[in-house]
Order: structure tokens, then sequence, then C-alpha cells
């Protein structure tokens, strides 16, 4: 009699050890898909860490090979204002850039959303930096290319640069 109890205790204890087995398999896939939920901070927390980022910003680091020089009476120092993809999927799409960050990756909360095998959920941030876009890597899996170097560092753009993430390709333009 207490060996049947067992055994249907082990058959019990067997069947649920898998069930917790099979739903972590779909949760880490779902959250590997469609990125995780961010949560909305209150409104006194959203100030305040705004105030942090304005007072203390992250100076980003200079490219390892010299920018090309900006041609004679074009104002090198001003920035571009759109970009355009130049290879993928979503060849030829023009989008105006903001002066707010601009996020690119797979997941739908991004501003440029790629879809491609080769991007990840959250995986390059392009900002605006003393008057000049600087791309971020986000510690994506395959990496981000600024003219088919890798971007290990926050690295300005220059305008006409290639940009690539996963198979697609992007330039600024004035």
């Amino acid at each position: 009699m207490t060996s049947e109890l067992t055994l249907l205790a082990l058959r019990f204890g067997f069947l649920a050890v898998l069930w917790l087995f099979v739903f972590a398999i779909v949760f880490a896939l779902r959250s590997d898909l469609f990125g995780q939920r961010a949560r909305k901070l209150p409104a006194d927390q959203q100030a305040g860490q705004a105030n942090q980022a304005a007072a203390a910003p992250p100076a980003p680091a200079a490219p390892r090979a010299p920018a090309p020089a900006a041609p004679s009476g074009s104002g090198g120092d001003t920035a571009a204002t759109r970009l355009v993809i130049t290879k993928g999927a979503k060849a030829g799409l023009e989008m105006p850039l903001a002066d707010g960050p601009l996020t690119i990756g797979r997941s739908q909360e991004s501003n440029l959303v790629i879809r491609d095998d080769y991007t990840s959920t959250h995986h390059a941030r392009l900002m605006l930096w003393n008057g000049r876009w600087v791309i971020q890597d986000l510690d994506s899996t395959n990496g981000t290319f600024l003219a088919g170097e890798r971007v290990t560092v926050p690295t300005p753009v220059p305008v006409g640069s290639t940009v690539t993430i996963g198979q697609t390709s992007f330039e600024l333009r004035r």
C-alpha cells in the first residue's frame, strides 16, 4: 500500500517538474521574441531621471578611424536631418530625425523596427550629442557596424557613412 502511494506521489512530482520545465521554455522564447515588458515609472520618478540624465550625460568616445572631412562650404557641424535605408527589407525608406534618441531593433517598442534573424530585440540607439549623431550598440549579439567596423563604444556617425545592423544598412543625410 505504501509503495503504491509513493509511486503515485513520484508520478505527480515528475509531472509537475515537466510542466515547470515547459513553462520556463515558453517564457524564455516569449521574452526573446517579443522583449521584456517595460514598466512605466510614476511621473515624479520620470522627472527625476530626466534631470539626472540632463545633468550628467555620458561622453561618447572618439571613433577609431578619423571621420571623413566635410566638403568645404557644407557646414561640417550641421547634423543630419534624415535616415535613409539603403539595403535590406525596408530599402528606400526615409525617416526624419528628431532631437530625441532613435532606438533600433526587433522589438515593437523600437522607433525603427528591423525584422531579421541577425537583429537583436534592442539592438542599437542613435542619439544626437553636441550637434552630432552618435550610434551606440546595446550589447547586441551580432553587432553594429559603422563603415565596416564594429561599434563597441558610442561613436559619431558622419553624414553619408553606412551603418549596418543585421542585414539592413542605412545612412544619415542632410
